[in-house]
């Protein structure tokens, strides 16, 4: 078996000082995280308020989903806009759409506030799709997002698709027929079946050493009113009609506020002083859904990408839940002063129970490496006979709300409680996004609803 070992926590300070707390603490806001979400949402608290912000992790800082990822910066929501229009409707769907594209200038503004000098790096990306069906689904989103003004994708179809006299004339204003080679260049692919690709702005970061890079600095700017604590387990969560209260075994930290940006899947309880279920309906919210990414090495003679690979049902991978691999490429420094590209490759996943353990030593499965290779071969690399040695083996589990979209807002039952939560597989933009908008709550700022707001049906 394989270990759990991730580039991105390769990358982190290892001699980092870590601080616990050594008696009972008081604060305006504590935050339950130290991923992406939890360090964006302090970030955004300590530049837009003068409250005083504790961060506490039951583990290291970035060392859950944000250190256990394919480091693939999108924007889009994984489920078609189409449906996302149908469940809140057009206006909440465009504007929610328009919010994670605008985070794009969130994150650069972190970067420079931070003068970071960590590689980030964004680009024109692709998505490649082998069936009709697939492609009608991103027709469907494409010309919904045009007539929403939103940024088409714009989609390039091979004149060898079988599936070309399906189309109808509405969707010729979102595509093109174009050669199989063009196709195929875009998508760095030898195999014929990928048979159009569209395109979106993506980018490719070291998630968890961003998120350290952060910290540092908050810690330098905000030293009087920003703590950050690890190794420490919230075992409860009292809500009150003025505060909260955090039990983490040895000690108490009280505050005004909470912030869960959690996966959802962390074993402490909720409860709220008037008695109502709020820890139930928290935990049943979330389901969640553990990914697994091997990467390795090679020359760094290609710039960085990220693509989606939409392989057909039928083809070969039987395991997968979806039938959708995932790969990125960016500059990594390996050994001291050695720079090369690190390929990473996504795709097998499970689904697991709510509150079941999941533990992040647990091997990396023999099989989904065998299966991840398996792709790499016949699609990217092109190479059958080539032996790939995969320095990095890794999962993470991920939080998965029931309608997919993150939740961001005050409790309805109680406004003390907050949430940024719902990786949704796709969160690293959402989740600096949700770290601005609950800073923008708790400044008292009157906001628009959004489709990310916390409710109960």
């Amino acid at each position: 078996m394989k270990i759990n070992k991730s580039p991105w926590l390769h990358q982190l300070d290892k001699d980092r000082k870590i601080i616990k707390p050594d008696k009972d603490v008081e604060t305006d806001v504590v935050v339950i995280g130290a991923g992406i979400a939890g360090i964006s949402t302090a970030f955004f608290l300590l530049k837009n308020t003068d409250k005083c912000v504790v961060v506490v992790d039951k583990f290291r800082l970035a060392h859950g989903a944000t250190g256990h990822n394919a480091g693939q910066v999108v924007t889009y929501f994984e489920r078609p806009f189409h449906s996302i229009v149908k469940e809140f409707g057009e206006k909440k769907s465009a504007d929610a759409q328009r919010s994670i594209e605008a985070t794009w200038d969130d994150l650069s503004d972190m970067y420079t506030e931070a003068n970071l000098s960590i590689p980030f790096a964004r680009f024109m990306g692709y998505d490649g799709y082998t069936t009709y069906s697939q492609v009608l689904e991103n027709l469907k989103d494409d010309l919904l997002r045009k007539r929403l003004g939103l940024p088409s994708h714009g989609t390039l179809i091979s004149e060898h698709a079988t599936f070309i006299d399906k189309l109808t004339p509405e969707y010729s204003e979102v595509y093109q027929i174009v050669g199989q080679s063009e196709v195929s260049r875009l998508l760095e692919t030898e195999d014929p079946s990928f048979v159009a690709v569209s395109k979106e702005q993506k980018g490719v970061i070291n998630s968890a050493l961003f998120t350290q890079e952060i910290a540092l600095y908050l810690g330098k700017q905000f030293g009087d009113r920003f703590t950050l604590y690890e190794d420490t387990t919230v075992n409860k969560a009292v809500l009150r009609s003025d505060s909260v209260i955090l039990d983490t075994c040895n000690h108490e930290i009280r505050a005004e506020k909470v912030v869960l940006c959690t996966n959802g899947f962390e074993n402490f309880s909720i409860f709220d002083a008037r008695g109502l279920e709020i820890d139930s309906r928290f935990h049943e919210e979330v389901t969640g859904i553990v990914a697994r990414m091997s990467g390795y090495l090679e020359k760094m003679n290609k710039q960085p990408t990220a693509i989606s690979y939409y392989v057909e049902p039928e083809d070969g991978f039987a395991n997968m839940e979806d039938p959708y691999f995932y790969l990125t490429r960016r500059m990594y420094e390996y050994e001291k002063g050695q720079e090369h590209n690190l390929i990473c490759v996504g795709g097998p996943q499970h689904s697991i129970a709510d509150r079941e353990e999941y533990l992040y030593e647990f091997d990396y499965p023999e099989e989904v490496l065998k299966e991840i290779d398996e792709f790499v071969k016949k699609v990217y690399d092109a190479d059958p006979n080539r032996k790939i040695e995969y320095q990095f083996t890794w999962h993470g589990l991920m939080g998965y709300t029931s309608n997919m979209i993150r939740i961001v807002g005050a409790e309805p039952e109680n406004p003390n409680l907050l949430y940024n939560l719902g990786c949704n597989g796709v969160g690293i933009l959402p989740s600096i996004f949700g770290g601005k908008r609950i800073s923008q709550i708790i400044r008292g700022d009157k906001l628009e609803p959004m489709i990310f707001d916390p409710k109960y049906d």
